[in-house]
This record gives C-alpha cells, sequence and structure tokens, in this order.
C-alpha cells in the first residue's frame, strides 16, 4: 500500500513538471498563435490519442457512456480543458512578457481552491495540517516569483484582467481535479479520455464561436510549420501524458492530496526561466526549500493512516 502511495505522488509530480515547463513554451507560442485556436488545436490531437489509449487499455465498452452521469463528465471536462485552456493561457498572454511566471504563480492558488470546493460540495472541513502545509508551500512559491521579496509583488502586480483570467483557469482546473471523486468507478485512463473529448466539443464551439463574432482570426495555416514543436510538447507531455499522469496519480492518492504537487508547477517554470540566464536569488532558494518541506510534510501526514492500516493484525481468516 505505501509502494502505491509512491506510485501515485510520483505520477503527480512527473505531471506537475510537464506542466511547469509548458509555460515557457506556451510564452514562444502565443507570439504566434492566440490562445483559443492553439487550444483547440491541441486538445483535438490529445483527444485522438486519449481515446486511442483507452480503447487499447480497456476496450470499446470503456467509450460507451449509456446510463452514466455524461453531462457531469462533459461539465468537468469543459471546465478542465476549455476552461483551463482558454483562461490561463489567454491570462498568460495579457501579461505580456512576465506571463510565464504570472500564469504558473497562479497555478499555486490550485490548492487552496481546492480545498474550499471540497469543503463547499462535500461539507468536508479540511485539517489544519492540511491548511498549514498549502500555506507553506504558496509562500515558498511567492518568495520563487518575486526573487526572494513577496512584499515587492504588491508594487509589481499584474494587470487585473489577466489575474481574472488566471485565477478562472485555476479555478477551473481545481473543480476538473476534484471531479474525478464524483467518478469512483472510472479508471484515470477513462475518466481523462472520455472529459479530453467531451471537453472538445465545448472547446471547438466557444473557438468557432469567437471566430464568427470576429474576436479572433482564423488560425493561418502558414504557421503551423513554425508551431509544431509547441504543438508536440503541449499536445504530447503536457496534454495527453501529464494528464494521465495527474489523474493517475489522484486516483492513488486522492485530488486534495494530489493538488499539492501543482506548486511544483511555478518552481519548473521558474527553473526554465533561470536555464536561459534568469540570475537566482538566495530567497528564492530559500522558496524552493519551503516548497519542498510541504511536500514532505504533507506526505508524512498524509502517510500515518497507511503505517497505522498496516501494524494493525489482518482480519482475514487464516
Amino acid at each position: 500500500m505505501r509502494k502505491e502511495y509512491l506510485k501515485g505522488m510520483a505520477l503527480c509530480l512527473t505531471a506537475a513538471l510537464a506542466w511547469g515547463v509548458s509555460f515557457p513554451v506556451m510564452g514562444q507560442a502565443l507570439l504566434r498563435m492566440d490562445p483559443f485556436n492553439f487550444t483547440a488545436l491541441r486538445y483535438g490531437a490529445a483527444a485522438a490519442i486519449m481515446l486511442a489509449i483507452l480503447f487499447y487499455k480497456e476496450g470499446g465498452a470503456a467509450l460507451k457512456l449509456r446510463g452514466e452521469r455524461y453531462v457531469l463528465a462533459w461539465a468537468l471536462g469543459s471546465c478542465g480543458f476549455c476552461g483551463y485552456g482558454f483562461f490561463i493561457f489567454h491570462g498568460q498572454q495579457l501579461a505580456g512578457q512576465s506571463g510565464a511566471l504570472s500564469a504558473s504563480a497562479m497555478i499555486a492558488t490550485t490548492p487552496m481552491l481546492t480545498l474550499v470546493l471540497n469543503w463547499a460540495i462535500r461539507g468536508k472541513r479540511p485539517s489544519a495540517v492540511a491548511f498549514g502545509c498549502i500555506g507553506l508551500s504558496f509562500y515558498g512559491v511567492l518568495l520563487v516569483v518575486s526573487g526572494g521579496a513577496p512584499g515587492s509583488l504588491l508594487h509589481q502586480g499584474v494587470a487585473s484582467d489577466s489575474a481574472a483570467f488566471l485565477l478562472l483557469g485555476a479555478a477551473s482546473w481545481a473543480l476538473y481535479t476534484l471531479g474525478a471523486s464524483f467518478f469512483p468507478g472510472w479508471s484515470g485512463y477513462r475518466y481523462s479520455a472520455i472529459t479530453t473529448g467531451l471537453g472538445l466539443t465545448t472547446i471547438l464551439l466557444a473557438d468557432f464561436s469567437l471566430q464568427a463574432l470576429g474576436y479572433i482570426p482564423r488560425p493561418a495555416l502558414a504557421e503551423l510549420p513554425a508551431l509544431l514543436p509547441y504543438l508536440a510538447y503541449m499536445v504530447l507531455v503536457a496534454g495527453v501524458l501529464a494528464v494521465l499522469c495527474w489523474n493517475l496519480g489522484n486516483k492513488i492518492i486522492t485530488p486534495t492530496n494530489g493538488v499539492l504537487f501543482l506548486d511544483v508547477v511555478p518552481l519548473t517554470a521558474f527553473a526554465v526561466e533561470a536555464l536561459a540566464g534568469t540570475p537566482i536569488a538566495a530567497g528564492q532558494l530559500l522558496g524552493a526549500a519551503c516548497t519542498g518541506a510541504a511536500l514532505v510534510l504533507n506526505n508524512l501526514y498524509q502517510r500515518r493512516p497507511l503505517a497505522v492500516s498496516a501494524s494493525l493484525p489482518s482480519s482475514r481468516p487464516g
């Protein structure tokens, strides 16, 4: 059981690292295409791959939704892929040069949003330890993205329209992650594929509507060759591998524990920017240590019930 829990942690960490890299990648892609058309292209390809994987893993019966909560699955897929894809990357585009770090930093609010949503939906009050770990982790993220001086964020600021879209994106992903708990009989593969496929319908409808209303242009085919490297990463790594790892991992350790790994996202985005030549301050190293400590403390706290159950004698007849 402990090995299974560690496997779940490793899967969630893999997803977080992949998404951390995705923000600098999207920073380059957004110079060539708007986030709405890019999201449609991205999840059009990702949905096809996800459904093919589900068919291979679980057969054609897993693709059928007779008598199941397909409306809820569509709503959650719309939140997770249309809502998140449109809002977070439109907010990143509006934030300009600092968009990659601003967007990834906003993802650090997702653990708190998930706990609050879980409390509101299920009436389950989070423990003080959970709030403490999230607070420590979030403080570490603030240290990292502010260069070691969180107070400077009040002076730098992010435009209100950008911040609003970024927050909506983070809330959309929190709701999608929490929504997996409403499908206990679905595997991580099935939840990923079905919600991506259903969410794609909302993405395409919204994208075509925005084009028809003149808010966004039709995608220029001439830009596709230059976009291919970024599209490949966002589809195969951030869109398929990361989403599968995320849903499989949360199936093991539960969403309220898995979401804490999202605080690794801005740390990864920052590390990519640092490798590109951005200097690292001592306060930022302290921030990374705070976030790492929060993950470790939360892990130790969550594994206590596992250790207790493992020490109890088996009740099975023998």
